[in-house]
């Protein structure tokens, strides 16, 4: 007995020296910036900045490949942790403006759901609260407007509605770059 439990001990310590030596001599290190840019990211992995998921589009931005301006779920917040970390200029996101400015959540019309779950299955950021066959819900607090949940839906009773502009989610509009332009000419004249 006394021999299986110094055979058992001796095994373990040599694994775990082996163990220990691999993890010294074959560490593999991300890149830091990525990992940083990633951790402001809001890991929805929508797809809304052209990327497949969040990490994807952090490699791209420390890479110099993509703007920092690509993630409506991340919103000006994002953008400007973005520009903070990486030392530069805030710029409006890139699709918010006076064409593209409302922003829009899934709204899902109840009456005409059939609970098939694959809106549920659909959306990124767990927004879609329901059980098959039974009635689906979107949780408008979660959702990021990415439509990914409006194709699968069979019955197409999936809309895209408009959030309303409430003074709590009113956002100061950056200033258009023509329009600062026209007012360093006014000024010179």
């Amino acid at each position: 007995m006394l021999t299986a439990i110094l055979a058992i001990t001796a095994l373990s310590v040599s694994f775990g020296l082996l163990l220990g030596y691999s993890a010294i001599r074959f560490k593999v290190e991300g890149d830091p910036l990525v990992d940083r840019i990633d951790a402001i990211l809001p890991q929805t992995q929508c797809g809304q900045c052209g990327f497949a998921g969040c990490r994807p589009y952090a490699e791209a931005i420390a890479a110099g490949k993509a703007e920092i301006n690509l993630c409506p779920p991340g919103g000006e917040a994002g953008m400007l942790a973005l520009a903070d970390l990486l030392g530069k200029e805030p710029v409006p996101l890139e699709n918010e403006g006076p064409a593209k400015g409302e922003k829009f959540i899934a709204h899902i019309r109840e009456d005409e759901c059939i609970g098939c779950t694959l809106c549920i299955q659909a959306c990124p950021v767990d927004a879609i609260v329901g059980a098959a066959k039974q009635m689906h819900t979107v949780i408008a607090e979660q959702c990021t407007g990415c439509e990914l949940c409006v194709p699968p839906c069979p019955v197409e009773c999936i809309d895209m509605v408009p959030v309303k502009t409430t003074l709590s989610n009113w956002k100061w509009p950056f200033p258009n770059s023509d329009d600062q332009e026209l007012e360093a000419q006014e000024q010179q004249s």
